[in-house]
């Protein structure tokens, strides 16, 4: 009889739907905790930069800081998850998320929050990457559809959820803003309790060799580029010296960063993922996605609040048609996914809706019937709910099982890098915008010392007598429809690299089912050198 020292059922992907939903239960609830302080703060946005008297420039920067360290530390946490255990990792992610919160709710000015947010952001980067990395090592391709529309549901409640308590957090004046940071700590606290008893994966055993100069130099690369972006313009004009010195350093960590992962033992991002059609096209596209979605929704609060007068509360409330549509198409899509196999046509459907949302949103001002908004916000929802998820499940299905974590981190990567892109540029298309729309409704002399600022509009807005307010309000109301445009432009690069991507049959293994089959030719080679030794 012939003893094996192979793992337990629960352990091998052959879970029943009731060991999977406690198993995701923790994961899930971290998510929550993750979309829930992006829409709690970024409703309460508006708030929180008038109380603290912060510029336009301050206002994206609060955002960006946060996409930019979840961006650069993505595929670190994807990386480490192919090495040690994911879910210790999801529970470190967790920690740093909790302790960047309470900071973030403690500061005094937007500097300090902006810094705070950056810890926020790397304990985001760890929550993004690491449960789809979790779910893939779990869930078959072919199965995984019905639990991401699971994962669509959390998004859409903590989307409809998040800004609704934000606007009573802030519109509550024995709370206030700053629980907009406090709010999600005993969440994550929960997610701890659950991950330590419901999540059960299998601990990689084996020497690891961390990428520390790679790492290094690809959040310099990545963070030159994006803070470039972010103040060019601004703080400096685009053809200048702060520039070319940007640029030159970005360009060079980054083509260093690619001499090293090529040399590395356990490089960082595996660059053999993009000889692969499918991850390449997919990566194009999450970056097209990030740049139209993330930088234009960011907008959404500011638009309703600031143009339209409307209260936190029912900024959040006006966003329900929007979260309503992704809830339903990531719901129905995953179902039918799982159904069929077939993942291609809910994609380029998805894109196309996608196109098809930001062009009408690029229509409106601020005279726009609410009703006729919400009919634009459903249709963006819905092709955003057919596209963010399936794009990783077409990634996962087609790379080698020793890569899930490196390629899963490599599309959440690339997105929240277009989404970083996205909120940089289109915050400074937005600026530029307001400062001309309110020079031009100026009298002469004020226009005149008004047009080179970026900060205009926010940072006098509570102060402003009525008649300056009224022309801030209808200047952001008019530009806003410039931000949608763009992002629809961006976003037909998306359906043109899913329209090239090749469709391959979902597989029915779960992610260490993979990777034991895949690793037992390794294993009889060296077997078999040992014999003929």
């Amino acid at each position: 009889m012939t003893t094996t020292t192979e793992a337990p059922a629960e352990q091998q992907g052959r879970m029943s739907h009731r060991q999977i939903l406690e198993a995701l239960s923790g994961m899930l609830l971290a998510m929550f905790v993750a979309f829930l302080s992006s829409t709690v703060v970024s409703n309460a946005l508006p708030t929180i930069i008038t109380d603290l008297r912060g510029s336009q420039s301050q206002y994206t920067w609060v955002v960006t800081a946060t996409l930019l360290a979840s961006t650069a530390s993505t595929p670190i946490w994807g990386k480490l998850a192919d090495l040690f255990s994911k879910k210790l990792l999801i529970q470190l992610s967790i920690v740093v998320f909790i302790v960047g919160s309470m900071l973030a709710g403690l500061s005094e000015s937007v500097g300090t929050l902006i810094g705070w947010r950056v810890l926020q952001g790397l304990g985001l980067g760890g929550l993004q990457a690491l449960v789809q990395i979790a779910m893939a090592a779990m869930i078959s391709p072919r199965e995984r559809g019905r639990y991401s529309g699971l994962l669509g549901a959390v998004m859409a409640v903590a989307t409809v959820g998040g800004p609704l308590l934000g606007g009573l957090l802030v519109d509550t004046s024995w709370l206030g803003w700053r629980w907009c940071f406090y709010v999600g700590v005993p969440f994550a606290v929960v997610a701890l309790v659950l991950l330590q008893r419901t999540l059960n994966l299998p601990v990689t055993k084996r020497r690891v060799r961390i990428d520390y100069l790679g790492a290094t130099l690809l959040a310099a690369g990545v963070s030159g580029l994006l803070i470039w972006v972010t103040l060019a313009g601004n703080q400096f004009a685009w053809a200048s010296v702060e520039t070319a010195l940007f640029l030159t350093g970005s360009v060079l960590a980054i083509v260093a960063f690619g001499v090293v992962e090529v040399r590395a033992a356990e490089p960082i991002v595996p660059l053999r993922l993009f000889r692969d059609r499918t991850t390449t096209l997919a990566i194009l596209a999450s970056v097209a996605i990030g740049v139209a979605m993330f930088g234009s929704t960011v907008f959404l609060g500011q638009y309703l609040q600031i143009s339209r007068g409307y209260s936190p509360t029912a900024a959040g409330l006006l966003t329900i048609p929007m979260v309503g549509g992704l809830l339903v198409s990531s719901t129905v899509s995953g179902i039918l996914i799982t159904r069929t196999g077939r993942w291609k046509r809910f994609l380029v459907a998805g894109s196309v809706l996608v196109v098809a949302g930001f062009g009408l949103l690029a229509t409106i001002d601020h005279e726009t019937d609410m009703v006729l908004l919400g009919v634009f916000l459903f249709v963006l929802g819905v092709g955003i709910g057919m596209t963010m998820q399936n794009l990783v499940l077409a990634v996962q299905n087609t790379v080698a099982a020793a890569d899930l974590g490196a390629a899963s981190s490599a599309v959440a990567f690339f997105r929240s890098l277009g989404g970083t892109i996205g909120v940089s540029v289109l915050g400074a298309v937005l600026s530029s915008r307001v400062g001309t729309l309110i020079a031009a409704g100026l009298p002469p002399e004020p226009a005149a010392a008004g047009t080179g600022s970026g900060s205009v509009g926010l940072a006098d807005l509570a102060d402003a007598p009525a008649p300056i307010q009224e022309l801030i309000r209808v200047s952001y109301g008019d530009a806003t429809g410039r931000i949608f445009l763009v992002s629809a432009v961006i976003a037909v690069v998306a359906v043109a690299a899913i329209l090239l991507i090749r469709e391959v049959a979902l597989r029915t293994e779960s992610g260490e089912e993979r990777l034991r089959r895949e690793s037992r030719p390794a294993l009889a080679d060296d077997d078999a050198v040992g014999t003929a030794r």
